[in-house]
């Protein structure tokens, strides 16, 4: 376990992260999927709220970033109309799923609920962006994943009461993050292809 006052490192680093998305989002060398990014902003907002709602002190800071970026970066893709992915209709699927767990969170009322819906349609609303990093990497710019996986990272380090309100959102944050990076960094869906034509 380190100090708490580490949340504020990993805080800086999700907002050094999101202001480097934001300006390839801006000069389109990076184009958000629109889907993604909504719900990425919405799910972790609500997250936050449900944190505050159970009591989690300094380690909500990390839920509250993590819904804050998205939705600057949501809202940039609007500003440069080339700096966006297309959305297909299957993008549409996981967005209406995703608010589906959004209203059940409502209907329902309760902390832990909200949060286990929130990283449901979180990690719904994250499967457009995961196909299309492992599809096209370079649509993508994956310094604000590396760094708001290590302020999840952070965050998780610095809980002392392991209560689902305190540990959930960060464990599952960090989880996509390491995925949505790599895809991005090491280009895997790239490379898979290519292995696959060489055997064929």
């Amino acid at each position: 376990m380190i100090n708490e006052k580490f949340i504020y490192l990993g805080f800086v680093l999700s907002i050094i992260g999101g202001l480097k998305y934001l300006v390839d989002t801006l000069k389109g060398r990076a184009k958000p999927n629109r889907i993604s990014w909504l719900f990425w902003s919405i799910a972790p907002l609500i997250a936050f709220a449900a944190e505050i709602q159970k009591g989690v002190g300094l380690q909500s800071l990390m839920t509250f970033v993590v819904g804050f970026n998205p939705l600057m970066v949501f809202i940039a893709s609007f500003v440069n109309k080339s700096s966006y992915w297309k959305l297909s209709k299957l993008d549409y699927v996981y967005g209406v799923i995703a608010l589906a767990g959004i209203i059940l969170w409502k209907i329902t009322n309760e902390g832990n609920i909200a949060i286990i819906f929130s990283i449901l349609a979180d990690g719904f609303a994250s499967i457009p962006t995961i196909n299309k990093s492992f599809k096209n990497p370079e649509t993508e710019s994956p310094t604000i994943y590396l760094f708001s996986g290590i302020n999840a990272l952070i965050t998780l380090f610095t809980i002392k009461t392991w209560t689902f309100a305190h540990w959930g959102f960060p464990t599952y944050f960090l989880m996509i993050c390491t995925i949505i990076f790599s895809l991005i960094k090491f280009r895997i869906g790239k490379n898979f292809s290519g292995t696959v034509h060489k055997n064929i």
